[in-house]
């Protein structure tokens, strides 16, 4: 279970605990200065010079992708990953900057081959018991998540285009992976609120809080948003949210269809304590209940054992409880997104304000990757 910080979090300190990967690229590449200056490599799509960076390793990783090398040469099969270290071997990067890099091999030239070999890389690395605090058994999600060659472009698929050529989608891999290798992933938030006129004439915000279930392999125990989750390979965005807001919430899709509003996004780059790299975009949508009406389609209710109970939180308790640190991360920012939405954080009475909204819309340091 979470404990209450003794010390009231700032909104800037709320941010920082989620968003807290800074990049610098410098004379030894990329590294991040927020984690011992710890020395990262782009991992590229294939070994042109004109590939799309689509993660990042840390040096670990490309250790052990080197073994995986070395072990595809002593069974004799295709090796999976190219490698640019020394500096004679590095080419310029998109950013115009020489580099080390790693990429997959150009054997591994479609979408389906990509995904067959990462399956059973990682897959092999579960039954091993590699890495097996980030997708061990016990971490284990058995979802597939996308990989896009513009990780801020199109949510397409080879199964709804029909087609694996020309596509965004890159290739799909085990959610418990993806922070191995650095890969931006993608979720959605729902947050189900009223608002109370007060005698004073002030507006008071009320939400459907969760707590999450002790047995979740991450962040148990810990406040979430109304309804939240990945979005798996293959499945609409909306369509994501409506089969989470069923199976964790009990809300019927009739509802979530007819009241639903899409209001934006947040992106972040969190790094774990355990330091693998989540860079991250959620889609952030509300229901706010309408008034004089029966609110009981609207009340959330566990299903399938990710949330321990929900709760009506006031708005007073709400702000106690984020500043108290009892929130998930990512949901903490997703309620600062609604505050700055609904007005109740603005540039008047938040000195942060502008460093807020824009850490809220980060781009990972995207350019520099």
């Amino acid at each position: 279970m979470a404990t209450i910080r003794k010390e009231k979090l700032t909104f800037l300190d709320i941010v920082d605990i989620c968003d807290n990967v800074h990049l610098h690229r410098g004379p030894s590449g990329l590294c991040d200065v927020s984690f011992n200056s710890e020395i990262l490599v782009p991992l590229y799509l294939s070994e042109s010079p004109d590939s799309p960076v689509i993660g990042l390793l840390r040096p670990t990783m490309v250790e052990q992708l080197q073994v995986e090398n070395q072990n595809s040469y002593q069974n004799g099969t295709e090796k999976m990953w190219s490698f640019r270290l020394s500096p004679s071997e590095h080419i310029t990067s998109r950013n115009g900057v020489p580099g080390p890099s790693v990429s997959f091999r150009n054997w591994l030239d479609t979408p389906s081959k990509r995904t067959a070999a990462m399956k059973e890389l990682c897959e092999r690395w579960r039954d091993t018991g590699l890495f097996s605090n980030v997708c061990g058994p016990k971490k284990w999600r058995n979802e597939m998540y996308p990989v896009y060659s513009d990780p801020f472009g199109f949510h397409d698929h080879p199964l709804v285009a029909g087609h694996e050529e020309g596509l965004n989608f890159a290739f799909e891999m085990e959610r418990s992976a993806c922070a191995l290798f650095g890969v931006v992933t993608y979720g959605v938030h729902l947050s189900i609120y009223d608002e109370v006129l007060q005698e004073d004439g002030q507006r008071k915000l009320r939400m459907w809080v969760p707590t999450r279930a002790l047995t979740k392999p991450t962040f148990p125990g810990l406040l979430d948003n109304t309804v939240a989750g990945g979005i798996p390979s293959g499945m609409p965005i909306f369509d994501s949210l409506v089969k989470e807001c069923m199976e964790e919430a009990s809300i019927e899709p009739e509802i979530v269809n007819k009241y639903t509003r899409a209001v934006g996004s947040i992106s972040y780059f969190y790094r774990a304590s355990t330091g693998w790299l989540q860079p991250e975009v959620e889609y952030v949508y509300d229901i706010q209940i309408p008034p004089n009406v029966d609110p009981a389609p609207f009340t959330p209710r566990p299903l399938d054992g990710e949330v321990e109970s929900f709760e009506f939180v006031s708005h007073d308790k709400l702000l106690q409880q984020l500043q108290a640190g009892l929130f998930k991360p990512n949901c903490g920012l997703v309620i600062l997104d609604l505050f700055i939405r609904l007005g109740y954080i603005t540039p008047d009475n938040e000195p942060d304000f502008l460093k807020i909204i824009n850490r809220l819309h980060g781009t990972f340091d995207y350019a520099i990757w």
